[in-house]
């Protein structure tokens, strides 16, 4: 994927959690949704950005793996997989990789929701 930040690789590299291979195929499947879909280390986690950002994962996570989006509540949900009630932020919490393979296209749809919306073409 080119859309990889080695610092981003360079944090897996020293990451220690019991979930880390999940948050590896978490951001594999964030990073697949599109290519303009970018990452940066930012408040000490993974955050994917495109003109703003849009999740971070919480690290300290250890019984399942939780992506921040951080203004979630104004993208659409249509599959519910979205967690909370806050004027802006949502969640989404993944347990194991069967749960991913479960909520991999409305992560990717999520992305791709965010994209639109930045780029006015929602």
């Amino acid at each position: 994927m080119t859309n990889r930040n080695p610092d981003v690789d360079a944090w897996f590299a020293t990451y220690e959690n019991p979930q880390k291979d999940l948050v590896q195929a978490v951001r594999n499947v964030m990073l697949a949704a599109d290519s303009r879909l970018g990452e940066v280390i930012k408040w000490k986690a993974p955050t994917f950005v495109y003109k703003g950002n849009v999740a971070s994962f919480f690290p300290r996570a250890t019984r399942h793996v939780t992506l921040m989006f951080h203004t979630g509540a104004s993208l659409p949900d249509p599959q519910g997989i979205f967690s909370g009630e806050g004027e802006t932020g949502r969640s989404v919490q993944i347990a194991d990789r069967a749960d991913l393979d479960a909520k991999s296209e409305a992560l990717q749809g999520l992305v791709r929701a965010w994209i639109a919306a930045r780029d006015g073409s929602n």
